[in-house]
């Protein structure tokens, strides 16, 4: 059996796989399977546990989509089952929350607020955890970018203006681009800044806003 290389992210969706990862037992398998794919039998042995018990849990977490069959080896005259998660890496979409998932529904403008922040994070999340499972099951590529940087600002004084700028440039190109018509094909583009970086506090006071963290 050769197995497709492993998917690098994973979008969580369903809530009993979120219910699973978010226990910290199962969570440990995940862990485990992730740093070499193994069976019921091995992973017993590397984590010194039952086989038993790793089992029930093992079938869970299978049964739920987090892990998948990696291989089947012979082993005493039977086949054993060597497991793997099927992703690297997994994030949860805020969709699995209804309509109590940040981003549902945008409220509220201040640019300065860290819950329209993660609000917009949220939405981006949701909704292209929607388009993703709607391309890989038409067999589609889905056109998406993403950009990130750093800057650092002399003064706390000057994140205001900086944000402003930020802003100003974005809807330049953003209107000289835009082709409006009903042919035109849609693309959300979003901006946000977050202090953090080598170290640095990631629970400072927003300098010059007006918002301030909430």
């Amino acid at each position: 059996m050769n197995p497709a290389p492993m998917t690098e992210l994973e979008v969580l969706r369903d809530p009993a796989a979120i219910a699973l990862l978010a226990d910290p037992e199962r969570r440990r398998l995940v862990d485990a399977l992730a740093e070499r794919p193994d069976s019921a039998v091995g992973l017993a042995r590397r984590l010194g546990d039952t086989r038993q018990r790793l089992n029930y849990h093992l079938r869970q977490l299978e049964k739920a989509g987090v892990i998948e069959l990696a291989a089947e080896r012979p082993r005493r005259g039977a086949k054993e089952r060597v497991l793997r998660p099927v992703a690297r890496r997994f994030v949860v979409d805020p969709g699995a929350l209804g309509t109590l998932g940040a981003g549902d529904r945008l409220t509220g403008s201040d640019r300065f607020s860290a819950n329209w922040l993660l609000a917009l994070a949220s939405r981006a999340i949701r909704e292209v955890a929607d388009l993703m499972h709607r391309a890989v099951s038409g067999g589609k590529r889905l056109p998406t970018a993403g950009m990130a940087a750093r800057v650092r600002l002399a003064r706390p004084a000057d994140f205001a203006p900086f944000v402003e700028e930020l802003g100003q440039a974005v809807a330049e190109v953003v209107a000289r681009w835009d082709a409006g018509g009903a042919e035109s094909r849609s693309f959300r583009v979003f901006v946000g800044s977050y202090p953090g970086g080598d170290g640095e506090e990631a629970g400072v006071e927003n300098p010059g806003a007006g918002g301030g963290s909430r």
